[in-house]
């Protein structure tokens, strides 16, 4: 039996296997110590005081905020029982954004499915006939303006042992916190 794809369907798979490799490219980050690779995203953390640490976790272009907290949240559990200790606080919290614009020419502009300089156009009717008139900014400044955000969280956390204090709510059960935020984050495979 032989099976065949007809021109349609092989386009979409086309578009389909595209779709997911670029995907691919686009992934939020591996949840791993910073510096792996030469990587800048990741976690690290300094010691301060037997039970005291500053943990920092730094996202690419594509994790959200909320991402880089939790896993912020879990690198400390992480630590906290690493450590030794139950549960952690966090004194100090804080979550920086680094701002920058990616500039790119508009992509129809050097299109391979319209033209090299396919662009939008007006007709109108002067003097008996169509007259054609192009847009008259076209050709000045093609280009597309992207906010491009990455996000680093940091905190300065306390641990202790026994009963997490009643009460704090920046206070957490660092094995809980692991067992809730562990599978959202998966691990590089080494």
């Amino acid at each position: 039996m032989t099976f065949r794809l007809s021109r349609p369907s092989a386009r979409l798979g086309l578009v389909a296997v595209a779709a997911l490799t670029l995907s691919a490219c686009a992934t939020s980050e591996i949840y791993r110590p910073a510096g792996v690779n030469g990587s800048r995203t990741g976690y690290a953390e300094q010691r301060i005081d037997a039970d005291r640490y500053r943990v920092s976790f730094q996202g690419n272009s594509v994790t959200s905020r909320e991402r880089v907290e939790t896993a912020l949240l879990l690198r400390s559990a992480e630590l906290t029982v690493e450590s030794g200790f139950d549960w952690f606080a966090a004194v100090n919290r804080a979550t920086d954004v680094d701002t920058r614009f990616r500039v790119d020419p508009y992509p129809w502009s050097y299109s391979p499915f319209y033209g090299r300089y396919w662009g939008p156009s007006w007709r109108y009717y002067r003097r008996g006939y169509w007259s054609r008139w192009g847009d008259p900014f076209w050709g000045r400044d093609d280009f597309d303006v992207r906010q491009v955000d990455r996000f680093e969280a940091t905190s300065e956390i306390i641990m202790g042992r026994g009963a997490k204090p009643a009460g704090d709510p920046n206070a957490f059960d660092a094995r809980e916190v692991i067992s809730n935020l562990s599978p959202r984050f998966p691990r590089p495979a080494e």
